[in-house]
């Protein structure tokens, strides 16, 4: 083992998480740089969330009151730091399961000094039940999530009927879902999704995507398709209660 790759016991409340059924992720092994270990070491107990921690008062988490988005699935973290860190004026929850893409984003928000950033490494839709307040959130993003292409698999893609009841639950009136994906079929299943599911409004002006908004970082993910000749889709609803 390098120097700057090393395996480190992490923060996970494993014991504590209900079980849910059906995942919507494989936890998959990775070796862990030396950054990425520092974050989940050093910067764990000042930004890192757990579910034992209970029902969160977001106001005296961050200390104040502001607009606040929850991100599901960040991977690597790249888009959220750059959005916490133009965005000051937002807090900023990013729920991820795996520990190198934890890692690094901790490191990196404490390198840039992120005081509006925290972050849950635990399954995001025990995080949204158990942890979050019914609306308190101005937005979630669901950015290239897992698109499970096999036709045997579309029961572990994250956005099914009782998940976006579950967020919605978990907004303001009139806060969104904003949804990316590169895989059109699972674009089409969202919209399907997003279409049966009552309490929501579209908010594309024309058909059922919108162009990327300008909030939106590009991602790798984004980058990869155009080169592979994939279309991105993006689709914003927002919680309707008229």
């Amino acid at each position: 083992m390098s120097d700057s790759s090393v395996s480190v016991d992490t923060p996970q409340s494993s014991e504590s998480r209900p079980h849910r059924g059906v995942k919507s992720y494989v936890l998959r092994a990775g070796r862990m740089t030396a950054a990425q270990s520092r974050g989940l070491e050093e910067v764990w107990p000042r930004l890192g969330l757990r579910l034992a921690d209970g029902r969160q008062d977001l106001d005296a988490l961050f200390g104040r009151r502001a607009p606040r988005v929850v991100e599901i699935g960040f991977g690597m973290g790249g888009s959220l730091v750059e959005q916490a860190e133009t965005h000051p004026d937002t807090d900023f929850i990013g729920i991820e399961v795996h520990a190198p893409g934890v890692g690094k984003l901790l490191d990196e928000a404490d390198k840039r000094g992120l005081a509006n950033l925290r972050v849950y490494r635990e399954d995001a839709l025990e995080v949204l039940r158990h942890c979050l307040p019914e609306a308190g959130l101005d937005g979630v993003q669901l950015f290239f999530p897992d698109p499970w292409p096999k036709k045997k698999h579309h029961k572990r893609r994250i956005v099914q009927p009782a998940f976006v009841a579950l967020v919605r639950s978990r907004l303001k009136p009139g806060g969104w879902l904003h949804m990316a994906t590169d895989w059109e079929p699972y674009a089409e299943h969202m919209a399907e999704v997003m279409a049966a599911a009552p309490g929501w409004r579209n908010t594309a002006s024309e058909g059922v995507y919108v162009p990327r908004p300008a909030f939106r970082p590009l991602t790798k993910f984004e980058r990869r398709g155009e080169r592979l000749g994939h279309g991105v889709f993006d689709l914003i609803f927002e919680r309707h209660d008229g």
